[in-house]
């Protein structure tokens, strides 16, 4: 047997995974601090992103939104350098020197004189994090796989969830007290507490009979697997759309809430209200996926994404938008998004066990990359209305249905 058929053997054969190696409760935790730090540089920065052009010169107000579209570059892109590393020096090595270099990279963020340097820094410290989501992906599946997988990442989620609610009003608080500079100092100080952590509690995770080497050859015939699996493709293609309308919401909600609805001050309210019923979700999701099992739970939670987003679309267009109804209709269709794309990624990894690196690095740089792409193009079409992100979940949720419908051959809802 060769090399290639050896690796693609192992990837597709299901292995009990041994389970967490600390705590359940406190590997759930960490896990979603990992996750978390991402969240915390993106949605801390949106009530500062007026004070940020205004400081560095930013004329154009949609100008400001590649604040967030650099650090997602760098979030996407490094995922393909962060996988391969995983893979051959473990999950706990390049998550440590992920999470030093993200505290640098926000240093830089708060010293940067130029818009063109607090760009580039941001590009920077998303490459850095862009680790917590490759490695700890493969973390969780070195400890788990299948329903249990999506249980251990939807409790994550959840917990993880709490960032969204508070970031936008810590963001708020510090400029109370200090300019958006602090922010990032802030973000700087909470990544060295998780670092800390995680240094002193997280054992490696990868086997030792499970570490492959750096070759090309070897990446990429595991690109080539992740790429040619038909769930692994399939449903990373699916999170990408809906991804895009993620980031689409992200690049205009600071504006729709300053300058469509003149509501500023109601930013962290309106982040806290979706983000809640996001964290409500993946708890239901935890608690019932083993039960109903990660298809029926997804497609039929994008299903609703698509018709909550039409009843959106039709409201905005008429011209009866309010913010009541923009808070509720945003929320739910966040709630469903959390739903689908937790076991989305749960069933894209079902099949990568030993190349869980490779392939979690491969899914992340598609789903963030394309997301990104398409979430500019959303945000750039913001007109002053909600019409271009209504629009946007919708054409996002229906070509994310499309996606599931080709991998899993025209069948929805089918039990696993």
């Amino acid at each position: 047997m060769d090399q290639q058929t050896s690796i693609e053997t192992a990837a597709s054969v299901a292995v009990d995974p041994p389970g967490a190696p600390i705590g359940f409760v406190e590997f759930v935790a960490l896990v979603a601090a990992l996750m978390s730090l991402t969240a915390l540089g993106i949605d801390s920065m949106l009530p500062a992103l007026p004070a940020m052009g205004a400081s560095l010169g930013v004329a154009t107000e949609n100008d400001r939104q590649f604040i967030i579209t650099a650090f997602l570059i760098g979030f996407g892109v490094a995922q393909l350098i962060h996988g391969p590393l995983a893979d051959r020096y473990g999950r706990r090595t390049v998550l440590l020197w992920a999470l030093a270099g993200y505290v640098v990279a926000n240093v830089l963020c708060a010293v940067s004189a130029s818009f063109t340097l607090l760009l580039v820094a941001r590009v920077v410290g998303g490459a850095m994090i862009a680790a917590s989501r490759v490695a700890t992906v493969a973390l969780v599946r070195d400890c788990y796989h299948g329903r249990a997988m999506a249980r251990v990442m939807s409790i994550a989620f959840m917990v993880f969830m709490i960032v969204p609610v508070l970031a936008p009003t810590f963001g708020q608080t510090v400029l109370l007290v200090a300019d958006w500079r602090g922010i990032f100092w802030t973000v700087a100080g909470v990544t060295a507490l998780v670092f800390v952590w995680f240094y002193f509690r997280m054992p490696e995770t990868l086997s030792p009979d499970n570490v492959l080497p750096i070759s090309f050859a070897r990446v990429s015939r595991g690109w080539r697997i992740a790429l040619t699996d038909r769930f692994s493709i399939g449903y990373t293609l699916a999170t990408a759309m809906l991804m895009g309308a993620l980031y689409g919401y992200l690049n205009s909600v600071q504006q729709i809430m300053f300058d469509t609805f003149e509501r500023p001050r109601l930013l962290a309210v309106m982040f806290a209200a979706t983000a809640s019923l996001m964290a409500v979700a993946n708890l239901t999701n935890s608690r019932i996926v083993m039960r109903l099992g990660t298809r029926l739970i997804s497609h039929s939670a994008v299903s609703v994404l698509v018709l909550l987003s039409a009843i959106h679309l039709a409201i905005a267009a008429l011209g009866g938008e309010q913010l009541l109804t923009f808070v509720i209709l945003q929320a739910l269709t966040m709630a469903c998004f959390g739903l689908a794309t937790s076991n989305f990624s749960s069933m894209a990894m079902e099949n990568m066990g030993r190349i869980a690196g490779t392939a979690s690095s491969v899914q992340g740089f598609l789903s963030v990359t394309i997301g990104a792409g398409l979430g500019v193009v959303i945000g750039q079409a913001f007109d002053g209305t909600t019409r271009p992100l209504a629009a946007g979940f919708l054409i996002m949720g229906v070509a994310s249905i499309l996606f599931v419908l080709a991998t899993e051959r025209g069948r929805l809802f089918r039990p696993g």
